[in-house]
């Protein structure tokens, strides 16, 4: 079972990971080393409700992060081809990347024990990292409310920033 405590601590290396895309071309944490921000968050899956409110609101939120040098990196247990449906029907403007075996998301701490109506089961927990330029944890998303998640995430990256 993971649990907060199993998150990586802010100030911590963010752990390294290469990921395909919604196109199949690999996305690494290096790939913005120095340069980006990033907002990496974890959904459960591709086009459905939660889902698709928390990544619509960072969509509409895009321009707000690229002022403050951040991209953002939706990640799920989602196949290349789904994520390009999903980026599609929702004019998606950031990656999505394939986490199909949790390999991403367990490194993250984002993978455990969740319950809906009434039953348990292992799955993608809904979480958020904001990484730094210098590939550091700056602030960790352990609850994630999809209706403000954009919103909350740009408070806590202008506060980082200071």
């Amino acid at each position: 079972m993971t649990t907060e405590s199993s998150f990586p601590k802010v100030g911590s290396k963010a752990p390294a990971f290469t990921m395909l895309n919604q196109d199949g071309e690999k996305v690494s944490l290096k790939d913005f080393a120095g340069t980006k921000n990033i907002l990496f968050y974890f959904y459960p899956k591709a086009m459905t409700p939660g889902c698709t409110t928390q990544a619509c609101g960072l969509r509409d939120s895009l321009k707000a992060y690229a002022k403050l040098d951040t991209v953002i990196l939706g990640v799920s247990p989602d196949e290349p081809v789904r994520l390009e449906k999903f980026r599609v029907k929702e004019k998606l403007n950031f990656d999505l990347l394939s986490d199909p075996d949790f390999a991403i998301a367990k490194k993250y701490g984002a993978y455990g024990l969740k319950k809906f109506m009434g039953r348990e089961y292992m799955g993608v927990l809904r979480s958020s990292f904001l990484i730094g330029k210098d590939g550091k944890i700056k602030a960790v998303f352990g609850k994630v409310n999809t209706k403000t998640h954009h919103d909350d995430v740009l408070v806590a990256l202008k506060e980082s920033l200071k």
